[in-house]
């Protein structure tokens, strides 16, 4: 009797904790749902205010979906907003210096994880702390030496040319941890066949952090395409703009006519969602692995 009693109870022990495993897994999921739709909301309602008439944008109660879907909309945006020559001038800056960045940056990290000199922890405290600095502080002197010392004024230069450093201490630190996490018997064997360093990059590194890499040109990407302040000051002619000040210049000559700054502003955030979702699964994969291994 005993016997055939044991196995009943753990039985029902182990449907009952299949049951509460299915129930929180459940409200997990509803859970996450219900995030993602609060967190797409504001893009949903850009999106359907850029359909619809100004008059139906001032109602109230406000539709949650427009009584007519105008995608004409986004012709007549066209005819004031010259998006194709603001992307092109956008992909003009960012295309150089997100591959820049990330190549150099790829070179700092591998010289601070696997070469040995004089100094090293030194530096690497030393690039580490520079994410400490205020962009601010060093907004006149770069201006000035740019403009005033190389004479690089109302061109693309002063926007691409410092990514070329690097593109930033997190980027270096970034791909410092993935390097650290190939083991070093690989490097050894590699230089037994008479490897050097950069063959080792190229040949071994390299493509075992190629998801880290991914992460920093859509780190870059995503930097350069909302920086409106570097462009600001740099850029002067409007034929020279870029989708973020074309799209501030033309919010400020329509004022009012909201309908088709919202067709602007989703021409201007959808080639930066697409590259995103291009990359996602190596920029979580990266940002999850980032300090595995210190």
């Amino acid at each position: 009797m005993t016997a055939r009693t044991v196995p009943v109870k753990a039985s029902s022990a182990f449907q009952s904790r299949r049951r509460r495993e299915r129930i929180g897994n459940t409200a997990s999921l509803l859970l996450l749902v219900l995030l993602t739709l609060l967190v797409m909301l504001p893009i949903w309602w850009i999106f359907r205010s850029s359909l619809m008439t100004n008059p139906e944008l001032y109602a109230y109660p406000p539709t949650f979906f427009p009584n007519v879907w105008r995608f004409y909309n986004y012709g007549e945006t066209l005819e004031y907003f010259p998006f194709w020559t603001y992307f092109l001038n956008t992909m003009t800056i960012i295309l150089p210096s997100v591959l820049g960045a990330t190549f150099t940056a790829t070179l700092g990290g591998y010289a601070f994880a696997r070469l040995r000199f004089k100094g090293k922890n030194f530096l690497f405290c030393l690039c580490v702390g520079s994410m400490l600095l205020p962009t601010m502080v060093t907004l006149v002197p770069l201006y000035v030496m740019w403009t005033k010392g190389l004479g690089l004024s109302n061109t693309y230069w002063p926007l691409i040319l410092p990514h070329f450093c690097g593109g930033g201490a997190f980027n270096i630190f970034l791909i410092r941890q993935f390097v650290k996490t190939v083991p070093r018997e690989l490097d050894e064997a590699a230089t037994i066949d008479g490897c050097g360093y950069m063959r080792i990059l190229f040949s071994i590194i390299m493509p075992a952090i190629k998801s880290a890499m991914i992460v920093v040109a859509l780190l870059k990407f995503v930097e350069l395409w909302n920086d409106l302040l570097q462009q600001v000051i740099y850029i002067n002619y409007q034929a020279d703009f870029t989708i973020v000040l074309g799209l501030s210049l033309f919010k400020g000559a329509l004022k009012s006519d909201w309908s088709k700054i919202m067709c602007a502003t989703c021409m201007a955030f959808i080639p930066g969602v697409i590259f995103y979702l291009c990359g996602q699964k190596y920029f979580v994969e990266g940002i999850v692995m980032t300090g595995m291994k210190n």
